[in-house]
Parts: C-alpha cells; sequence; structure tokens
C-alpha cells in the first residue's frame, strides 16, 4: 500500500531532506522507540561506535554503553514514561559510550521526545568530547606546571638571597678560625651551603628563570663528548650506545644545560635499571605541525632538534609519569634523590623555546625526549622550506599492522591523508592472513611490539621469505635497539620512533618504498 508520502511530491522532497541532512550531519544520530529498540542511525553514528549500520537496527541500545548505564538503562525509560522525571531527555548531559572495541569515551548526549503514527520515539544527538577532554587536560597540566614555577622560582629567589649571606660570612670566618676542627665545620657548612645552591638552581631551571647562556651547538657532539664518562658512570651492567642523525640541525642552547640534561636522563635510566639493560641517546630532526601542537603543550609549529634518552627499565605507572616533572616528585628511596634532576630539564627546554616529554610503560622501559628550536644560519634562513608539504604517496598499498585501537585508527587516517591506500591488521597473524588472501601489499607498515607471540622482527622474517617484493618499515615507541636485540639479517630495516610526525611518516614511508 503506498503511502502518504509515495503521493504528495512536497511530503517526499520533505522526507528526502531530512534524510540527506540525517546521513550529512557530523554528530552521531540515533533513534529508539519505547523499548530501547533503534530504529535508525546515522553515518557518523556508525564511525563513532565502530560498527556497520546494519548492525544497530533492532538492537537495545544499551549495546553502546558500559555499566553501570548498560544494566540500567530500560529502566531509565520506564521510570521516565511512569514518573515523567527527566534525567536526559530534554536536559542533555555528559555520559560515556562504549566503541565496539570495548575502548569508552566521553560524550554530551541529547535525547528528544516525540511522537509518531501514535508511538512514543526518542532520538539521541552524540557529541564526541575526547578532543575537547584532552584538551582540557593538556590544559590544566600546563596550568598546574605554570604555577608550580612561579612557586618555586619566588622560592629559589628567596632562599638564594639567604645563602649568599650564609656562604658570605662563612668565607669571612674562615679566615679568623685557628683549629683544624672549626676549619672542618666551616668547611663542612660551605659544602651544605654549596649544595642548596645548587638545589635553587634546579629550582630556578624548572621555573624558566634561571640565567642561560646560549651559543650554537651540535648536540651529536655533546653525546659524543660525554660517552666516556657516561660508560664510566652506568657501570658494566648497563649497555650504553648512541643513535645520533647524521644531518642534525644547529639549536642555539646552553651547552651547560644540555650536558646536565644528558647526564641526569642518564642516571635517571640507571637507577630503574637496578639489574642492568640497555640505554640509547638518540638525536633526530623534526619538523611540528600546527595540528600537532596540542600534544606538545602548545609547542610551536617549527623544526625542533630532538634528543632522546631511552630505558628497558621499570617503567612508570601513568600517575607517576603525570607528575614526574613536578619538582621534589620523586619514587626513589630516601636520600637518593631530590626529585628535582626532569624538573630542570622540563624548565630548561620551556626557557629554551622547545618542550620536553615522557614515554613510558609499566615493565618496558622509558625514553624522555627533549624539543630544542632548530637554529638557522643567515644563509638557511634565505632558503628555509620548513613550510614544505609531506611527500605524497601515489595509491600504493600499505599494510599496517598495530595492536593499539587508536594508534592504528590514527595511522589509517594519516596514511590515506598521504595519498595511500590502506589495509589494516591488529596482530602479526592477521597480517600474514591478509598477505596469504593474494591482496596487493607494496608495504608492510608494523609496530615492533605486538601481542601473540610474534613481533614485528618475526613477522618482517616471515614476510620478507614469503613475499619478498613487498617492502618493510617497522614503528616502536622506543629506539631502535630497546624493543628487542635486532636481528643481524634485519640490520637494514628502518624503525620510525613514536610519537612521530606526519612528515617524518611521509618522509620514512616515501624512503622505504624508494626503488
Amino acid at each position: 500500500m503506498a503511502s502518504a508520502i509515495d503521493h504528495d511530491p512536497s511530503l517526499l522532497g520533505q522526507a528526502r531532506k531530512l534524510q540527506a541532512m540525517l546521513e550529512s550531519a557530523v554528530d552521531a544520530i540515533i533513534t529508539i522507540d519505547a523499548t530501547g529498540i533503534i530504529t535508525t542511525v546515522n553515518p557518523a553514528a556508525a564511525r563513532l561506535f565502530g560498527y556497520e549500520l546494519e548492525e544497530f537496527i533492532g538492537q537495545n541500545v544499551r549495546f553502546l554503553m558500559p555499566e553501570p548505564y548498560l544494566s540500567e538503562h530500560d529502566d531509565y525509560i520506564r521510570n521516565y514514561r511512569s514518573t515523567g522525571r527527566k534525567r536526559i531527555i530534554g536536559i542533555g548531559r555528559e555520559v560515556t559510550g562504549r566503541r565496539r572495541d570495548g575502548s569508552l569515551f566521553p560524550m554530551h548526549l541529547a535525547v528528544s521526545e516525540f511522537e509518531m503514527d501514535g508511538r512514543t520515539h526518542f532520538t539521541g544527538i552524540i557529541h564526541d568530547l575526547s578532543a575537547h577532554k584532552a584538551t582540557e587536560m593538556a590544559l590544566r597540566q600546563a596550568q598546574k606546571m605554570e604555577a608550580l614555577g612561579q612557586l618555586t622560582g619566588g622560592i629559589a629567589h628567596d632562599f638564594n638571597n639567604l645563602l649568599t649571606v650564609i656562604i658570605g660570612n662563612l668565607e669571612m670566618l674562615e679566615g679568623k678560625l685557628t683549629t683544624p676542627l672549626q676549619q672542618e665545620l666551616a668547611n663542612e657548612a660551605l659544602e651544605a651551603a654549596d649544595l642548596g645552591a645548587r638545589l635553587t638552581g634546579r629550582l630556578l631551571a624548572f621555573a624558566r628563570r634561571s640565567h642561560l647562556e646560549p651559543e650554537v651547538v651540535n648536540l651529536n657532539s655533546f653525546v659524543l663528548g660525554l660517552t666516556d664518562m657516561l660508560h664510566r658512570t652506568l657501570g658494566a651492567t648497563i649497555y650504553l650506545s648512541n643513535a645520533l642523525a647524521p644531518n642534525l640541525w644547529s639549536t642555539r642552547v646552553d651547552a651547560s644545560q644540555v650536558e646536565s640534561a644528558i647526564v641526569n636522563l642518564a642516571v635517571n635510566a640507571r637507577d630503574a635499571m637496578p639489574d642492568g639493560g640497555r640505554l640509547i641517546i638518540e638525536t633526530s630532526n623534526t619538523t611540528v605541525e600546527a595540528r600537532e601542537v596540542d600534544d606538545l603543550e602548545g609547542l610551536s609549529p617549527g623544526d625542533y632538534v630532538r634528543l632522546s634518552v631511552s630505558d628497558t627499565g621499570t617503567g612508570m605507572p601513568t600517575e607517576v609519569r603525570d607528575r614526574a616533572f613536578e619538582p621534589f616528585f620523586t619514587t626513589k628511596p630516601q636520600g637518593r634523590g631530590t626529585g628535582l634532576g626532569l624538573s630542570m630539564i622540563y624548565g630548561f627546554a620551556k626557557q629554551s623555546g622547545g618542550h620536553s616529554s615522557i614515554y613510558s610503560e609499566a615493565g618496558r622501559g622509558t625514553t624522555v625526549s627533549i624539543y630544542l628550536p632548530r637554529h638557522l644560519e643567515p644563509a638557511e634562513l634565505a632558503s628555509s622550506t620548513a613550510d614544505q608539504a609531506p611527500r605524497q604517496g601515489s595509491g600504493q598499498v600499505v599494510l599496517a599492522v598495530e595492536d593499539d585501537d587508536r594508534v592504528r585508527k590514527l595511522t589509517l587516517a594519516r596514511l590515506t591523508q598521504l595519498g595511500y591506500e590502506v589495509l589494516a591488521a591488529s596482530s602479526a597473524s592477521e597480517a600474514l592472513a591478509v598477505l596469504a588472501s593474494g591482496a596487493k601489499v607494496d608495504l608492510l607498515f608494523t609496530d615492533l611490539v605486538m601481542p601473540g607471540g610474534m613481533s614485528g622482527y618475526e613477522l618482517s622474517a616471515q614476510v620478507r621469505e614469503l613475499y619478498p617484493e613487498v617492502r618493510i618499515l617497522l614503528t616502536s615507541g622506543f629506539a631502535e635497539e630497546l624493543a628487542r636485540e635486532q636481528p643481524q639479517s634485519d640490520q637494514q630495516l628502518k624503525v620510525l620512533r613514536k610519537p612521530y610526525r606526519q612528515a617524518e611518516l611521509a618522509e620514512a614511508i616515501a624512503e622505504a618504498l624508494r626503488p
């Protein structure tokens, strides 16, 4: 039987407009009946929750919710219909959604009620708050560090004045002391005052109020110059190696602060590896793009030199990592550290126009990276191409293997934006299944550390044996030599360090595909 819409062109046109609006909406829109069964859904909802459109229809909407909402949702509807008391309907509130992969995300849910054909329906408009929450968290962290900097900087300045008086008076007394015991007591007091001065110096570095004497330097020379001393400091159980970029850009920084930062990070890494391990100091050139600045506390877009110190130690849980740059925060036993080493590095990087960040996983190790602005000589300024767009692909097929759902989703989007066709796998076995299916693949782009018993190295070895025409690029959150001992057969494989920038990804992919 034909409906009224079929006989009325104006109604048919309105229906088409409504359908077009539904499909083009940026926010997710889901309609349910009075029992909670989904009747309509738009493409934005499918993208947000990770399901196909047809998988929504006929299901109770509670499958998109975590506990306790999952178990209590039907009671919400019944209570509303019996009492008329609104909790979300017509009000809107922030709740939590659950994606197909089980991951949770914050969202704003606004629900409206309407009747059609004598039946009650509810329409929910869902706005993903993930990016908003991440920005809020980054802002709170930046504000907290700024407040701590102002507080500690003020204390350090005042304390330095006190130390000046103490040290000056002790030095004046030295010439008037007549016995060895008096001299010994004075020397111990002076040494303690000097230690206090060094502590306040670190506080001032964190607060970005210390006096810097910048000069143009190449960080590679600092790393090489400190290698012998670090070998002696770290001991025989720590294997130290370097991964230095051959054409590293220059940067203009305080040389003494750079040396102090490298030594501090190396000593921290040693303490995190009581049974021995591997430590690598790495330098690289990196370009920060405008869309990436939120991840680096608002660091200005541009070219930077990155210095990273990585270890295979105990790593940090999230709650420790989030506080690691705070002054006086330490997990070391009493008497083993002041908690000022990382805070000094953070302040030094900020005062130099850069940034510092920590990548760490409990039980797997830690990487601390310092970003310092590239220094351009006058001749370089004229020919600078800092705004050059990342290198684009031309439809080559990349098989991206990544077990972390969010990272995999981001990688797919990045590679697609660069002009590549992308296939995805969450494990080495899935990747091999894709290749066995006969899919044409030009490049395997795989993480090194994955669940399932097969690492990125092992996967690459199998792919090279079975599909020698496929190029390979590896990626890892740690330095090349830290993910595991690299097999001799894989010495020529390039490893792209996480976190990487879009320009770095584009260059690495292009290099791997180059004939």
